[in-house]
């Protein structure tokens, strides 16, 4: 009895383990043309193991690097980590569509193009500038824990930063890259990571010149709506404003405005007036009520008596499905200047976010080609690009979103030399630019140093690369930020 419960145990043993990816990191050679100008690189893809005390595999974190060849000096040329949020989210969205040789192709404006997809040389990528290494975490990609079990040991905030740094002690080690000028790229959930990693590992002796903050959540309660919790009511109105202005949904006057001076009008009363009335609560008198609604509807395009009746608190997915109601067309969370088609117009909220449907096909299937064509990667396995197990399974600290503006502003206050560059979209409906602002001014970072940061808004939204223009912008100020900080 005991062999047969022994055997069973054994059995069950085995089937919380996974099937891992398991190879050597593949090298492929390439050519680019970039401005006129041929270059060669290689590209470096597979997996480094995470292994515990006792020499054992926790984990395998697979990555795509690139390197460019003929390079007078390797071991000094930049190198830059990036990897995208979620959490769940692997970097395949940073990796082919704005830093990396190849770019997964939309039209021009981000939207989704006919099937069958493809992808092409990327004009705007960071590889003239810095070698790249995109990372994709446990539970995404091909990243994947050895065991069910160990799963919970890299699904959170500590688990994540330690395994991701590293990651990145590996990367250094094996590739001899410690004297590189070190940079790193985070978008979304990603920023948060980045920022939270820059405190981890300038305590481990890696310092980093720069990091590029994609889309930037550093205090996640600024961007969550929760009761009791008037901060994104407040923040959120901005990108309401311009949303509506795309749109066409405001009134004439305001409507003719340019963006840049409407934005700043709108910022200046909304952490005004509407600060002010939403702190009074039921204190607040009706005449009152009533002006700050109508002036909040005014700047949304919403009717006064819907924005009375939310208790002058737009929730975000209220407000996507309400501005175009009458159209039966909602718009979208990432990209507010998305439109999804509803099947009915009388529900809260939206069906779908039109602005994810329209790049998950044509990333996916560019990439899974990509990766076996070009990369040499040979596997069954599925390309977790967005896991929705991670992020329904992630454990925050303590029940708590975390905020890493403090572990920035104390990586910036140990390493001075290292500066930030903050790229947000207008049209961002999950990290609104406003509320990116509130975060990286209650950093408390040192008078002496807030000039190490420095912000830029792009005319798109929370994938803002996925507008060619947006993305030639942000491609030309990352040239000028890496020569600075290098």
């Amino acid at each position: 009895m005991a062999e047969e419960k022994g055997k069973k145990e054994g059995e069950a043993t085995q089937e919380k383990k996974r099937k891992l990816l398991g190879i050597e990191p593949v090298e492929t050679h390439h050519e680019l043309v970039l401005r006129g100008e041929k270059l060669s690189y290689t590209a470096r893809a597979g997996v480094i193991p995470l292994r515990d005390p006792f020499d054992e595999t926790e984990a395998e974190i697979f990555f795509v690097a690139y390197e460019l060849d003929g390079a007078a000096d390797r071991f000094s040329r930049p190198l830059v980590f990036a990897f995208n949020g979620g959490p769940g989210s692997a970097a395949i969205w940073l990796h082919m569509g704005a830093l990396g040789p190849k770019r997964v192709v939309m039209e021009k404006e981000g939207w989704m193009p006919a099937p069958p997809y493809r992808y092409e040389d990327n004009a705007h990528t960071w590889l003239d500038q810095a070698d790249l290494v995109f990372i994709d975490p446990v539970g995404t990609g091909f990243s994947r824990a050895a065991k069910v079990d160990l799963d919970k040991k890299f699904w959170s905030f500590k688990g994540d930063i330690e395994s991701v740094g590293e990651f990145i002690r590996l990367y250094l080690t094996r590739y001899k890259r410690w004297t590189s000028p070190l940079f790193l790229a985070g978008e979304s959930y990603g920023t948060t990571r980045a920022a939270g990693l820059a405190g981890h590992l300038v305590d481990r002796g890696i310092a980093f010149n720069g990091i590029v903050l994609v889309s930037t959540a550093l205090d996640l309660a600024a961007i969550r709506f929760m009761p009791g919790n008037d901060l994104p009511y407040q923040l959120f109105v901005p990108t309401y404003t311009a949303t509506a202005w795309y749109h066409g949904r405001l009134g004439e006057e305001l409507q003719k405005r340019p963006l840049s001076d409407l934005m700043a009008e709108v910022k200046a009363w909304s952490e005004g007036e509407l600060t002010l009335a939403l702190m009074k609560g039921d204190r607040l008198g009706e005449d009152e009520r009533r002006f700050v609604a109508e002036r909040l509807a005014a700047y949304t395009g919403l009717d006064p008596d819907y924005v009375l009746g939310t208790n002058l608190r737009l929730e975000i997915f209220r407000f996507c499905k309400e501005l175009l109601r009458e159209e039966r067309r909602s718009v979208g969370r990432i990209d507010s200047r998305f439109k999804g088609v509803e099947a009915l117009a009388v529900t809260e909220r939206p069906e779908f976010d039109p602005s994810m449907v329209a790049i998950t096909p044509p990333f996916t299937a560019a990439f899974n080609h990509y990766a076996r064509a070009e990369l040499g990667i040979e596997t069954d396995l599925t390309y977790e690009t967005l896991s929705r197990t991670v992020n329904e399974n992630w454990e925050w600290e303590k029940g708590a979103m975390p905020a890493t503006g403090e572990a920035l502003r104390s990586a910036i206050a140990k390493n001075p030399y290292m500066k930030v560059f903050v790229g947000q979209g207008y049209y961002d409906l999950a990290t609104p630019f406003f509320a990116t602002e509130y975060m990286l001014s209650h950093m408390n970072v040192d008078p002496a140093f807030r000039k190490n940061i420095e912000m830029e808004c792009y005319e798109a939204g929370h994938m803002f690369y996925l507008d060619v223009e947006s993305l030639a912008a942000f491609r030309a100020d990352v040239e000028r930020f890496i020569a600075a900080a290098v």
